[in-house]
């Protein structure tokens, strides 16, 4: 079966589970500058890089990809978040930018499959994934940052789609499942990367499945550009993503709203990976695991979602948690498609050769 058959027939069985936050594990490693530089002699300082430690430190992800896996999840993200040309620039990096994705994928992909290995000589079919995580850099498509001139954009179409497609392009080759766009705070530059995975589909002549996950940026739930979930579902429907849903924002409860009108629409599968709570005055997470857990299982229990994890603040503890209160519970059936999207015309995206 293909990756995409695979994971569907997964989550018709069970609700799975994806992994947590990296950011905050990496800090806990308590690195220097000589780790993330490593001998690389970029010329500028690497520390706070986390991407670049596919190539310096890769013990230090592989470890995390590890300890998530033993905490019951099922999809591991790459960590690449940062990883494409408009970020790496700031770290004079831009060039290394296939061989950290090539990199960072490899060893996701070389954990998932020794965790799936294990289970097999046992008689167990639990296959793992890997989600090439593209994260939205900081550039918006659909906003100027200049308050004086809001025609003016730092960046056009055509460069965020090559910046996707190099990024998405390598994932790929080192071993992704599916390409993750994540974080979508602009929609449009969500549909720059969508165009670049279906780009990457053209020219590899199979299926490259598609995770989309918005933020809300405030409690009305719209994102930044200004769009509701539902909004943001219709206008990125015709990718026929693999799964849509919701990460980072807010905590369980703040979300609790937004899954369930997602839920209620989309005719894909849904993942909801939400921070362990809200920050404190000093930017940490106090939410504990079990807290988590129970708040995400009300949406197990409701039959809203697919996918569960964590973000920002989250842990091998949370995700441990909330695999252990999803367990046993029935994953979301998906819905057929609702009417106003058949009126609306919308078909599957399909490029011209």
């Amino acid at each position: 079966m293909t990756p995409r058959q695979t994971f569907l027939a997964e989550a018709a069985r069970r609700i799975l589970i994806i992994d947590g936050a990296f950011g905050t594990e990496i800090q806990n490693c308590k690195l220097t500058e000589a780790d993330y530089a490593g001998s690389l002699g970029l010329g500028h300082d690497q520390k706070g890089n986390n991407d670049i430690l596919a190539l310096t430190r890769p013990e230090v992800p592989e470890s995390i990809h590890r300890a998530y896996f033993e905490a019951g999840a099922d999809i591991a993200e790459t960590n690449t978040f940062s990883a494409n040309r408009i970020s790496q620039a700031d770290y004079g990096a831009e060039h290394l930018v296939r061989e950290i994705n090539l990199a960072s994928a490899g060893i996701a992909r070389k954990v998932a499959d020794e965790f799936a290995a294990k289970d097999a000589e046992k008689g167990i079919w639990r296959p793992r994934f890997v989600a090439g995580a593209i994260g939205p850099t900081n550039k918006t498509l659909s906003l100027s940052p200049d308050v004086n001139d809001p025609g003016y954009r730092e960046i056009d179409w055509d460069t965020l789609v090559d910046v996707y497609h190099e990024q998405a392009a390598a994932l790929v080759e080192g071993g992704a499942d599916f390409i993750l766009i994540e974080t979508v705070f602009d929609t449009l530059n969500a549909k720059a990367g969508i165009m670049a995975v279906k780009r990457l589909e053209a020219e590899l002549g199979r299926d490259v499945p598609i995770m989309l996950s918005m933020t809300l940026t405030d409690l009305s739930g719209r994102n930044l550009s200004g769009h509701t979930v539902e909004a943001f579902w219709y206008a990125v429907r015709h990718a026929r993503p693999l799964t849509i849903g919701l990460n980072c924002s807010f905590g369980a409860t703040q979300l609790r709203p937004h899954v369930r009108a997602l839920s209620a629409i989309a005719d894909s599968l849904i993942m909801v990976y939400p921070n362990a709570g809200l920050p404190n005055e000093l930017g940490a997470y106090d939410e504990e695991p079990p807290t988590t857990a129970g708040l995400v299982r009300e949406w197990a229990e409701a039959g809203q979602v697919n996918v569960l994890g964590g973000c920002c603040g989250s842990t091998p503890a949370h995700i441990a948690a909330i695999a252990q209160a999803a367990q046993g519970l029935a994953p979301r059936v998906i819905p057929a498609a609702a009417p106003v999207t058949r009126l609306a015309g919308l078909e599957p995206f399909t490029m011209a050769a």
